[in-house]
């Protein structure tokens, strides 16, 4: 037997239906919320580690003007290094390109060991790499981007109030490649791939509440304890802590 309901109790659940749809969409927002995946890849081939009176310099690929690393992600991880209580010798990156103006500028600076070796032939150049006690030139590649979004959020207001309604997301991908060359030895010392994937929701019910993935942030902490291994640890090193979901 089918339930009889009155025409006013109709009434209200149809009006509560699209209410009820939106708060499910919300609550499903909320739920699934931001979060961050991650992959770090790490290649070592040398048993090369970083000696006390060393540096290593972290710098930016600039020959692919659309995938150049962002210089607040290379002072994220050049600063990462450096910190706490085990912090490693690191050279400042602009410094280092003074030092050496105009043969890291982007159409002079090498694109591998070889070309480097070629470089340090070149008068004055040697001296000053001397000088600045770099060991490690780490070359940082990559960008974040935004691959996706969609949803929507509107808003409205009148004399009894203001309020919005909906939900938005999208996705970053946050991907870099760091390739370190050990300038003591002219050789390349191995790569670590490192590719951070994360999804920001925003639901709104009266209120926006943006729950906001950060995966730079992360593929700068993720990398940065991928580094402190490889340059600390010789050959074979164990992959240092990935930080992988949220």
């Amino acid at each position: 037997m089918r339930p009889y309901y009155s025409k006013k109790r109709l009434s209200i659940i149809r009006a509560m239906a699209p209410r009820t749809y939106l708060l499910a969409l919300i609550s499903l927002g909320i739920l699934c919320g931001c979060s961050v995946t991650s992959r770090l890849e790490p290649y070592k081939q040398t048993d090369a580690v970083l000696g006390e009176d060393d540096r290593v310099v972290i710098l930016p690929r600039r020959h692919h003007a659309s995938h150049e690393a962002e210089r607040s992600f290379v002072d994220c991880v050049s600063n990462g290094l450096a910190q706490g209580n085990e912090g490693l010798g690191v050279h400042i990156s602009t410094v280092f390109e003074d030092r050496l103006y105009p043969w890291f500028e982007p159409s002079t600076a090498p694109l591998s060991i070889d070309d480097f070796s070629e470089l340090l032939k070149k008068p004055g150049v040697h001296e000053q790499v001397r000088l600045s006690k770099v060991r490690f030139i780490i070359w940082l590649d990559g960008s974040t981007d935004r691959i996706a979004s969609g949803g929507a959020i509107s808003c409205a207001a009148s004399p009894y109030g203001a309020g919005c309604m909906g939900l938005a997301w999208w996705e970053d991908d946050a991907r870099y490649d760091a390739t370190i060359w050990d300038i003591r030895d002219l050789s390349s010392a191995g790569t670590i791939y490192a590719d951070y994937n994360g999804r920001s929701v925003v639901p709104a019910l009266i209120i926006p509440i943006p729950l906001i993935a950060r995966p730079q942030a992360q593929a700068c902490r993720g990398l940065t304890e991928q580094l402190k291994q490889f340059l600390t640890t010789p050959g074979g090193y164990e992959p240092g802590p990935e930080l992988s979901a949220n």
